[in-house]
């Protein structure tokens, strides 16, 4: 029993100590650091094919229901939860006003909805 609590006072003072040191501070906050940059990149990411694929639906004049879902679901909102904000929020507002498609026909013909 004593040999016991001789060994768990010990494996606490290793841990407090290791807890206290600079490096596992270091660590942790080198780790925090990274996954901040890796988060501004998937935010930067995001607002490039965002813009990307916004530009081209306004150019062509058009979105068709599921290239919109696809859009709107797995990117845009995503994004803005994220905190992306500026020019992909603007264009977005622009694709929310295209003439919307629901899908094409076996003829390639596209139907408007």
């Amino acid at each position: 029993m004593e040999a016991t609590i001789r060994i768990l006072e010990l494996l606490v003072t290793m841990f407090a100590a290791v807890a206290a040191s600079s490096g596992f501070w270091l660590f942790i906050e080198k780790r925090k650091s990274y996954r901040t940059l890796q988060m501004k990149l998937l935010i930067g990411l995001s607002h490039d094919r965002i813009v990307c694929l916004a530009l081209k639906y306004i150019k062509r004049g058009h979105i068709t229901q599921d290239e919109f879902d696809n859009l709107y679901m797995f990117l845009y909102k995503p994004y803005i939860e994220l905190g992306g904000n500026g020019g992909a929020i603007r264009l977005m507002e622009r694709v929310k006003k295209l003439e919307m498609y629901v899908h094409e026909d076996s003829k390639g013909e596209i139907d408007v909805k």
